[in-house]
């Protein structure tokens, strides 16, 4: 079983938000790697890829299952590009209106652990600030059960949840500026 995920920290320099997670794994960085950077790891805890071109400047569409509206969004696909890669440590890409999304890999404090140090700078409102913060933290969640073996069925996933999670980041008062 996955430990608790921590909390997201953010920063936010008028309308420029850099949201920041650190998300202990206890698996090795090699099969972490795979659930960030290949279409059957990414399709099961974040977004389908399409034409996932895995190298610095290659190409991404990612198509979203997930959405607070989900009417509006989800199914929406979103194109960019691979911004970062160094095998095994680092995958960035930025996509669309979700910005530059960095995933950087580090050894854990024992054998075959890992810590994922993950970082989204977007623009947009506290408000959608807010709505990242909890739409990444449910996804991190998503991903420890991907990596635990359990698949993700987007069929059944349930808003509330993530309106749980935004509802503790709005309480944790954060210093926005």
């Amino acid at each position: 079983m996955a430990p608790a995920l921590p909390p997201g920290d953010t920063e936010t320099h008028g309308d420029l938000h850099t949201l920041r997670f650190a998300v202990p794994l206890p698996h090795p960085a090699e099969r972490v790697w795979l659930a960030l950077t290949t279409p059957g790891g990414l399709g099961d805890w974040l977004a389908e890829p399409h034409g996932l071109q895995p190298r610095l400047g290659g190409e991404v569409a990612l198509r979203w299952l997930t959405a607070p509206d989900r009417e509006a969004a989800a199914g929406r696909t979103e194109s960019g590009t691979v911004t970062a890669w160094d095998m095994e440590r680092v995958a960035e890409y930025t996509v669309g209106a979700h910005g530059r999304m960095r995933f950087g890999l580090e050894p854990g404090d024992r054998p075959e652990t890992t810590v994922l140090r993950f970082t989204n700078e977007f623009r947009g409102s506290d408000e959608q600030r807010l709505d990242r913060l909890a739409c990444w933290h449910d996804h991190f969640l998503q991903l420890a059960g991907h990596l635990e073996g359990r698949r993700t069925d987007w069929s059944r996933w349930d808003p509330a949840r993530r309106q749980d999670l935004r509802d503790d980041y709005e309480a944790r008062d954060f210093d926005a500026t």
